[in-house]
């Protein structure tokens, strides 16, 4: 029994000195991985703070382009609020001038009836004879509808029908 009992502290301690060398060994190697993972660690940090300083520079080039572009914008529509104003400027001074000029065919019209109320029927009918219908209808449209007829009857039959028909429509 008691070769037994050595037998078995002898088994037990060169197992325990393997189980210590074994655990030395899993000692060196967790060690050695603790550094790796350390080094690891310090490279994923370092990564991080690039990729902030990365982000950070993005915000900031962002915030500026934003910045640029609502000033582009708002000069934009200011040009385009100046463009509409002038616009409508032109637009006013259109209206203004196409008046003033109806006024003036007008007077310029009238002063051409009145020009051909004072002429004799028969030389006023010669010369509307010979002119465009168009042209002859506006200005008998100017004249009195006793002087018209008057014209009418000392024209051609035909050409007194079409400028009636023109005077009608």
């Amino acid at each position: 029994m008691k070769k037994l009992l050595l037998l078995f502290m002898f088994t037990h301690s060169l197992f325990g000195l393997q189980t210590s060398d074994k655990l030395f060994e899993c000692t060196e190697i967790f060690k050695q991985r603790k550094s790796e993972l350390l080094v690891e660690l310090e490279r994923i940090d370092e990564q991080k703070q690039a990729l902030e300083s990365l982000k950070t520079a993005t915000e900031a080039l962002l915030k500026e382009k934003e910045t640029k572009l609502s000033q582009l914008q708002e000069e934009v529509n200011n040009k385009l609020d100046a463009i509409k104003k002038r616009e409508a400027n032109v637009k006013a001074m259109l209206d203004r001038n196409e008046k003033v000029l109806a006024e003036l065919k007008s007077t310029k019209m009238d002063q051409v009836a009145q020009t051909y109320a004072k002429m004799k029927p028969a030389s006023a009918a010669n010369i509307l004879s010979n002119m465009e219908n168009q042209d002859a209808a506006k200005i008998l449209q100017a004249l009195k509808p006793k002087i018209i007829g008057k014209i009418l009857s000392k024209m051609d039959g035909k050409k007194a029908s079409e400028l009636t028909q023109l005077l009608a429509k």
